[in-house]
């Protein structure tokens, strides 16, 4: 059985598909980029704002789901040019604890949604 998983602390989902889905003790988040959710303007001044924004909106979904970046096992880092692989990575680390962080994988694409710079979706069990 599968739970939907929705917040409007969070950009609504801007195709056919949802923040994320919650089956059993696993959430499966739809992959995040920097929409400000009041607005559904994107946040793209630099990528360490972008980056910011993208963490942001998945706190919120994980929120939603009674959960946090602890609970995460699994990323998936997408970004248009992989020369902002070390300041997105900056970023990302700060909302995790090195020794306890989720297991990753980073590629660069050829394009993302609205033409943002990055994309991150996660995993998260509780």
């Amino acid at each position: 059985m599968k739970t939907i998983i929705q917040t409007a602390d969070a950009p609504a989902p801007i195709g056919p598909y949802n923040q994320a889905v919650l089956v059993n003790n696993t959430l499966y988040a739809s992959g995040q980029i920097a929409l400000d959710p009041k607005t559904m303007t994107l946040v793209n001044d630099n990528i360490i704002a972008e980056t910011k924004q993208v963490m942001k909106n998945i706190a919120a979904v994980l929120d939603a789901a009674t959960m946090n970046f602890d609970n995460v096992v699994k990323t998936t880092i997408y970004l248009s040019n992989m020369n902002d692989f070390v300041t997105v990575n900056e970023e990302y680390s700060r909302f995790f604890n090195d020794k306890t962080a989720p297991a990753r994988e980073t590629v660069e694409v050829a394009g993302l949604p609205k033409s943002v710079n990055v994309e991150i979706s996660v995993v998260a069990v509780l």
